[in-house]
């Protein structure tokens, strides 16, 4: 595996890949790996083009300056992984490679109703941080196609959103959600829970869980009220428990029986906030 720190040193190597065989697939993350990311590797290595993955913990999109700080970083780690899975490129850049200008002042995007809501609504900034580091990035490697998972529902749809406002030429395919053996989604948050948090962080999966078992129609606000007990019984302190359209993220207080929800939830376990999210119709 190449670990290829600079754009220029990048775009050498791209212009080799495409002689030899197409654009390559691309894999983002900050690093912190886990089952999931290898899975988003393993499922762009499926594709048959070359493996682009990219470690990188993007400071504009911390809308918190503590979490940044405490974001785990684990690389040593993350490279051998990269390499069992036979990665053939890693890049890892700095933040004056990606921000040569500085992180203050940068562009904006318009991310309509998807920066109201959610994530958007509960991290001010972070949409803007996440299209920010991903324009650069996706200029950098070129992909034909672009991996991510599921459990960033809605950072998916934001990314999908750049793409069509850049009018990028890359593929978004969305893997589903690794999960434990408890049904926690794996996230490199998790490595921030202690063992007893960690037990508890459960408790996120179980809501959701509940949500998709008793769905009806008409009113949905008892089904988001007994997710938000489960979740304060594994002492959760929740930021949002909701149900949307899933196709647009509007959201939804009653289900007319046809309509494709999905279920999302915020909380915290002390000071490690998590997310995850589960379709929850037919």
């Amino acid at each position: 595996m190449l670990i290829v720190k600079e754009k220029k040193t990048l775009f050498h190597y791209l212009e080799k890949l495409l002689i030899e065989g197409g654009r390559p697939s691309f894999v983002p993350t900050m690093g912190a790996l886990h089952r999931g990311h290898i899975a988003l590797v393993e499922r762009a290595k499926a594709e048959g083009s070359p493996v682009i993955c990219s470690i990188f913990v993007n400071p504009t999109q911390f809308n918190d300056p503590k979490d940044f700080q405490k974001y785990p970083v684990t690389l040593e780690d993350d490279i051998a992984q990269l390499e069992a899975a036979e990665t053939e490129i890693l890049f890892l850049p700095s933040v004056t490679e990606l921000y040569p200008g500085g992180t203050t002042g940068l562009e904006q995007y318009d991310l309509g109703y998807l920066e109201s809501v959610l994530e958007g609504k509960f991290r001010p900034g972070h949409f803007q941080g996440v299209c920010q580091v991903m324009k650069r990035l996706l200029e950098a490697v070129g992909p034909c196609r672009l991996f991510m998972g599921q459990k960033d529902y809605q950072q998916c749809m934001v990314v999908q959103r750049l793409i069509q406002l850049k009018n990028l030429p890359v593929e978004l395919i969305t893997c589903a959600t690794v999960r434990e053996h408890d049904g926690l989604a794996m996230s490199s948050r998790n490595k921030r829970l202690n063992a007893t948090e960690r037990r508890n962080a459960a408790g996120i999966f179980r809501a959701l869980q509940s949500m998709k078992q008793n769905i009806h129609t008409g009113d949905l606000s008892n089904l988001k009220k007994q997710a938000s007990l489960v979740l304060e019984q594994h002492n959760f302190r929740i930021d949002y428990v909701e149900i949307a359209n899933a196709n647009n993220l509007e959201l939804r207080s009653e289900w007319d029986g046809s309509e494709t929800l999905i279920a999302l939830i915020a909380a915290f376990q002390n000071e490690v906030r998590l997310i995850d999210n589960m379709p929850i119709t037919p």
